[in-house]
Parts: structure tokens; C-alpha cells; sequence
């Protein structure tokens, strides 16, 4: 493809060599370029044209990338997006955008004056999971929502030694690490709510940040939805569950793609995004004889590819990106409340 986007990646560790660089390998539309690698320069194992620079500055000095993915520490986003904005480079930046509201602000403020794009990076709007539970909601089998849990558990007991996201310091904790992603999806279905209370915990021996949080939304006619995320649950739960007027839907995180990733398979395999069988979400409806019904929801095939796909239609062919700068701005002032 002609006029590919030639991106650089500002860190080469799980990020990057995971949820990036495969994806601009395998659309026609990207060229992996450039790569900053401080110390063990990993890069060329898999990928023989790609530069791989020492520094930051170095990177962004490189007036053939037209396209920067910010994929360092949580803390680094706001620093290394603006000077990525500086350099007219366009942006893209994983989760959490910034570590705050007033940050997000100043860069979307910056990126409109320099005339380039500033994009968040949420893959996880392209999970098979959440996508099963999209069409449901869609497909109005539940009836009016009353009541939506989401869940993010994993068990990680123990503090994880020489970790930056263990060190007590602005955007760490599950809400910023997880919670991005969950509070994310919500908006995507549900839009902004009407208020939103939050209680967090710290609850792993030696822990300096927050490893506990739950989220209660409001939303009109009084849909109240729940989140909770832990790194303390042995046997996880239903990642989602829905109640509604006519019916229940549960589901099962899954986590499809980044297993498959770290399993060493390509996006552009057959396979790719497809759930395991006995992987399918359950809608339970009661009817008015008080038969009570079950029908499994298979989950559609997913791809990381379309973020890649949402910028390339942004930058080239100036359609909007799905994920608005209001709900970037809602989402980070329900992560640092």
C-alpha cells in the first residue's frame, strides 16, 4: 500500500513487541520504522528493517515518522506525548492516557494547535468478550438494564520487586492499570454518567499502591453500574453480568487475543481473536409460566487490528476516532477521583 504510516514505538517491551509491533507488521497500511531501546536491543531478532534508537529525542528527531506510540510508564505519557506533539508528529497512547484530567486537557489543547492527531490507544473495546456483550445489549434480548456488573480479578499476592508499577507515584494502582480499560468499555456502552462514587484499598502485604477498587455509575433511569477490580481473587467471577427487564447475560473474561499473542501467534492468522469452544457467553430469561430458559451467546471473532484500522482512518482518510476526547476527559476524572 502506498502512503503507508511510518510509526515509531517509544518503548520495546511487553506493549510494544506485543500489542503493537505485530499489528503495524501486519497492516498494509503501517511501517513499523523505529523503535527506542535503551539497553538490550531485542527489535532486530524479529523485525531486520526496523531502527532501533538509544533515546526519546533521538526518535522523535526522525522526520520520516509521522506517527508516535507512547507505550512507556504510565507517569511518562503526558511528557513524552507532548514532546511527540512538539516534534509534528502525530499520537497514539496506551492506557491510561495521562495520569490526569488537567494533563489530557493540555495535550488535546496542544496536539489542535500543532494540527496533528492525538489518539487513545483502548484495545480493549475490540475483545471478543466485551464485544459478546455489546451485541447483547444491542440485540435487546435483556430489556431495559437495571443492573451491570464488570469485573477485572486476577491473584497476584505477592508485590512484584523491581516493578515500576509497584512504585507509589502518579497513574499506578489497579484503577489506572485495569481500571482504564473497564471504565472505558463503560462509557462506550452506557456514555457519560450522571455520577459516579469510588472506594479503593490497599491490601497486599507491602503493597504501596492500590490493589482494590470499586466503582458504583449512575446512569438514567436509574441503570446503576458496578465495577470492581482485584488483584486478591483466586477464582475469578463472571467478568460481566447483566440484568435486565427480560433476562440475565453472563460472561467470562477471556482474554482471547493476548494469549494467542504471548503464544506467538500472527494477527493475520485465521484463528486469531476466535474464542475456545465452551468459551460462550450464557442469557438466562424466565418466561411468564416461570419456564426458565437458557441460550448460549458465542462471541464474535476480534482483532486488535481495528484500532490500527480506526487510525489509519483518521489520519488518512479524516474519520472520526471512536474514542472521543469527552470520554478520554470522563474516564481520567473517574480514575483520579
Amino acid at each position: 500500500m502506498k502512503n503507508t504510516i511510518k510509526t515509531g514505538i517509544l518503548s520495546f517491551g511487553m506493549s510494544g513487541s506485543l500489542f503493537h509491533a505485530p499489528f503495524l507488521r501486519c497492516h498494509p497500511g503501517f511501517e513499523f520504522s523505529a523503535v527506542v531501546e535503551r539497553s538490550k536491543k531485542k527489535v532486530c531478532l524479529d523485525y531486520k528493517n526496523v531502527k532501533s534508537y538509544n533515546a526519546i529525542d533521538e526518535l522523535l528527531q526522525d522526520e520520516s515518522i509521522e506517527l508516535v506510540i507512547v507505550n512507556t510508564p504510565n507517569e511518562t505519557h503526558f511528557e513524552f506525548a507532548l514532546k511527540a506533539i512538539k516534534a509534528n508528529k502525530h499520537v497514539l497512547i496506551d492506557k491510561p492516557f495521562t495520569t490526569t484530567a488537567a494533563e489530557a486537557k493540555q495535550l488535546f489543547k496542544a496536539a489542535k494547535k500543532k494540527g496533528v492527531f492525538l489518539l487513545p490507544y483502548q484495545n480493549r473495546r475490540y475483545d471478543s468478550d466485551f464485544l459478546s456483550v455489546k451485541e447483547v445489549i444491542e440485540s435487546g434480548k435483556l430489556g431495559n438494564l437495571v443492573e451491570v456488573h464488570f469485573r477485572y480479578d486476577r491473584f497476584r499476592n505477592a508485590v512484584v520487586q523491581n516493578s515500576w508499577k509497584e512504585d507509589p507515584i502518579p497513574g499506578n494502582g489497579v484503577i489506572y492499570n485495569l481500571g482504564a480499560h473497564v471504565i472505558d468499555g463503560i462509557i462506550s456502552l452506557f456514555g457519560l454518567p450522571l455520577k459516579w462514587s469510588k472506594y479503593s484499598s490497599s491490601v497486599r502485604p507491602g503493597t504501596q499502591v492500590n490493589d482494590y477498587e470499586h466503582v458504583h455509575l449512575l446512569y438514567p433511569n436509574n441503570l446503576q453500574v458496578f465495577v470492581t477490580i482485584s488483584l486478591l481473587v483466586a477464582d475469578p467471577q463472571p467478568a460481566f453480568i447483566l440484568n435486565g427487564t427480560l433476562g440475565t447475560f453472563k460472561k467470562n473474561r477471556t482474554d482471547v487475543q493476548e494469549n494467542q499473542l504471548n503464544e506467538g501467534m500472527q494477527p493475520d492468522n485465521s484463528l486469531f481473536g476466535i474464542e475456545l469452544p465452551e468459551s460462550e457467553g450464557i442469557i438466562t430469561t424466565i418466561a411468564t409460566n416461570g419456564l426458565k430458559t437458557q441460550e448460549k451467546i458465542t462471541a464474535p471473532k476480534a482483532s486488535y487490528m481495528n484500532v490500527f484500522e480506526d487510525v489509519y482512518q483518521t489520519l488518512r482518510m479524516g474519520k472520526g476516532y471512536p474514542v472521543t476526547e469527552e470520554q478520554i476527559i470522563a474516564q481520567l476524572e473517574i480514575l483520579e477521583q
